[in-house]
């Protein structure tokens, strides 16, 4: 059986990142699965590795696989930064995740919710780019 996964949201904005893990967490019908990380710490615009690592951490302690969604450019600097430092099983236990912010978090969330593991959270994220809407 694979461990549970949680998503971790990680915006340039804490209204986006929280926004999106309500709506993430709703239509999934587990929002304890999903993590907003948005902001700096003086609350502007911006990306914290500390805010980060809390989030992942307090996942993993929690025995959850990690999925890491992020907004902008620059927020998957912040992310591989801290997963550089990451030691032991943890690498294997967390994955950045080449998704659109929004639509990804959705299917994430929805797939997490039906007990797939962390390569099939991926997986169904990742398929939400090539999402038409009309």
């Amino acid at each position: 059986m694979s461990a549970p996964v949680h998503l971790v949201l990680l915006s340039h904005s804490a209204r986006a990142a929280a926004g999106v893990a309500e709506l993430a967490g709703q239509v999934a019908g587990d929002p304890r699965r999903v993590h907003a990380v948005g902001g700096t710490a003086d609350g502007g615009l911006g990306t914290s590795v500390d805010a980060l690592d809390e989030a992942c951490r307090e996942a993993l302690a929690a025995g959850a696989d990690v999925a890491v969604l992020v907004d902008l450019g620059s927020a998957v600097l912040t992310a591989r930064a801290w997963l550089a430092e990451l030691e032991g099983d943890e690498p294997a236990r967390v994955r950045l995740v080449d998704a659109p912010f929004l639509e990804g978090a959705v299917a994430a969330a929805v797939t997490a919710a039906t007990g797939a593991g962390l390569d099939g959270v991926v997986a169904q994220a990742e398929l939400a780019r090539g999402m038409r809407k009309l």
